[in-house]
């Protein structure tokens, strides 16, 4: 009333109350009267704003990039930048002017300048893949930026979240890359396929030395048979020897007693033969009819043999001789 008028900010909103041109007062979260037709008040937003931004560069190989973006920032002098841009409000609370949009459009320039120099020094390929050195561009440019410095702002973060290429080069890129990978996964599929016949021959090869070592072995294992054997035939052989020798050896101590047995047997025989030549020796000048009688033997067919015997010697002086058959038939039943 009387163009009189309250007024209350939030704690997040520096407020400036000129009257007549001068400053009057200023503060965070302010709530007072002021007369209308004399003052102008300035209400800066403190909080923290995320800036989105999209611009186009072109590298080294003349290429166009799109790149997008955040930058978080705060105000953190809202008296230079209530100087350098017009944040005065009306009698509703509303800015008079848009000068937000100016300040983020400014803050936007300053980012694409800290990077445009850093993108036209690199080629397609390696500003593709900068998104992280951009960051750090982009923050170190805008804090040492005068501009940004000049508006009293604090940057508190920088992100690239997207670096594109124009949608021909990037298809470009991605048969290049396509073809680039699929070239890797031949080589990479050469390679394994060399590799399994790398393996498949180094088990060929262990396998043939497996059998060579094998063989040699069997060959070490026949020479050492046949060296046994030939140790074995030759032991026998010795022992043969040896038993030949033993055997030559008993048969001539064998001859030797054979020899020796004869010699002996002779020499019994000759004495056995001299003990019976001396005992018939007395006997040899008798005659036998003497010895016959001597033995006295009382059986008459003796005696009867004797005279036939002389009979037969003093055949040739006798004419005639009869004998009976009773004679002979009583000797010869006598016999039996």
């Amino acid at each position: 009333m009387f163009g009189f008028k309250h007024v209350q900010f939030d704690a997040m909103t520096y407020v400036m109350h000129f009257k007549n041109g001068q400053l009057h007062r200023e503060g965070r979260g302010l709530s007072f009267f002021y007369f209308r037709p004399n003052s102008s008040i300035v209400a800066i937003p403190l909080g923290g704003n995320d800036l989105p931004f999209v611009f186009k560069e072109t590298t080294s190989d003349f290429q166009q990039l799109t790149i997008q973006g955040q930058i978080s920032y705060q105000i953190d002098e809202p008296q230079q930048l209530a100087d350098a841009l017009d944040f005065t409000v009306n009698e509703k609370g509303h800015y008079k002017r848009n000068d937000l949009e100016k300040l983020n459009q400014r803050t936007i320039n300053e980012a694409q300048t800290a990077v445009s120099n850093l993108i036209n020094q690199m080629d397609l390929s390696t500003a593709l893949k900068s998104a992280a050195e951009l960051e750090l561009e982009l923050r170190k440019g805008l804090s040492e930026s005068p501009m940004v410095q000049l508006l009293g702002l604090k940057i508190l973060g920088v992100n690239v979240l997207a670096i594109r290429a124009v949608p021909e080069m990037a298809r470009a890129l991605e048969t290049e890359t396509r073809e680039r990978l699929q070239q890797q996964a031949d080589e990479a599929i050469y390679e394994r396929r060399n590799f399994a016949v790398e393996q498949e021959r180094r088990i060929k090869e262990s396998e043939l030395n497996t059998e060579i070592a094998v063989q040699e072995k069997q060959k070490q294992i026949v020479e050492k048979k046949m060296e046994l054997e030939v140790v074995q035939h030759d032991n026998r052989r010795q022992l043969n020897e040896m038993k030949m020798e033993g055997n030559i050896e008993l048969e001539k101590q064998r001859q030797t007693l054979v020899e020796q047995k004869s010699i002996n047997d002779r020499k019994l025989a000759d004495t056995q033969a001299y003990v019976i030549d001396t005992t018939l020796a007395p006997y040899r000048e008798l005659d036998w009819k003497l010895i016959t009688a001597l033995t006295n033997n009382p059986d008459p067919r003796l005696n009867l043999s004797l005279a036939f015997r002389e009979l037969a010697e003093n055949a040739s002086k006798i004419g005639n001789l009869n004998i009976s058959p009773e004679l002979l038939e009583n000797l010869i039943s006598r016999q039996s």
